[in-house]
């Protein structure tokens, strides 16, 4: 069994609860999606075919318990759900970043899965899955909305309303743009808004600059 990959790295986890955790990185290739804001344009085509044997070793090799699988979006690959399966068997601890068009349906219940939710400024909110949301662990899961100016502060809020997100999810992240202008109105107006959220910027921009390979 082989998966195809744009690269396998060890890095310091830049987003989400696990924020500077040092966590191995298995980057898979392909997305269906095409958001306007998309920092990893790279992984859309090409990548390298690898053996679930070759990974291992890698990973073996970097030490590190916390596998985050991550793309482009990992689950567009049907291979990957025996590979998440094996890499918990295996006694690794496992992060899925999913963007959220895939049915997280087959994924191991073990795994944690940190589902990016499609806010509008990204074009692609129309495609979100939204049977996901019914499937969160609260003890395990993250929402992710990368957002990109206050109406999709809006959109976020909206939706954590109306699927009760704060009640079915470990965490909920509101992920603004690196760079984006607005910042501190953004945190400003979430830091007032009394819901139970995180906000959740790229540690590893700021650490090694924008166009860092990260998570």
């Amino acid at each position: 069994m082989d998966l195809r990959i744009t690269e396998i790295f060890l890095s310091i986890q830049g987003e989400s609860s696990h924020a500077g955790r040092p966590c191995a990185f298995v980057r898979l290739t392909g997305c269906p999606m095409r958001c306007v804001w998309c920092d990893s344009e790279y992984t859309f085509t090409g990548g390298t075919r690898i053996s679930v044997a070759d990974i291992f070793k890698q990973l073996k090799d970097f030490g590190c318990n916390l596998v985050e699988v991550t793309g482009g979006d990992p689950l567009a690959q049907k291979n990957v759900y025996p590979f998440i399966t094996e890499l918990l068997d295996a006694g690794y601890e496992v992060l899925i970043e999913t963007g959220g068009f895939f049915s997280t349906e087959k994924v191991d219940e073990r795994a944690k899965i940190i589902l990016d939710v499609k806010c509008p400024a990204s074009g692609e909110s129309a495609r979100n899955y939204w049977a996901n949301l019914e499937r969160l662990n609260r003890e395990r899961d993250e929402v992710k909305f990368v957002i990109a100016d206050l109406n999709d502060w809006n959109f976020a809020r909206q939706i954590i309303e109306k699927y009760d997100l704060s009640n079915k999810t470990k965490e909920i992240l509101i992920s603004p743009i690196f760079g984006i202008e607005n910042l501190k109105e953004i945190a400003e107006t979430v830091s007032r808004s009394g819901l139970k959220v995180r906000l959740n910027l790229q540690l590893h921009k700021y650490i090694w600059g924008k166009d860092v390979h990260g998570v």
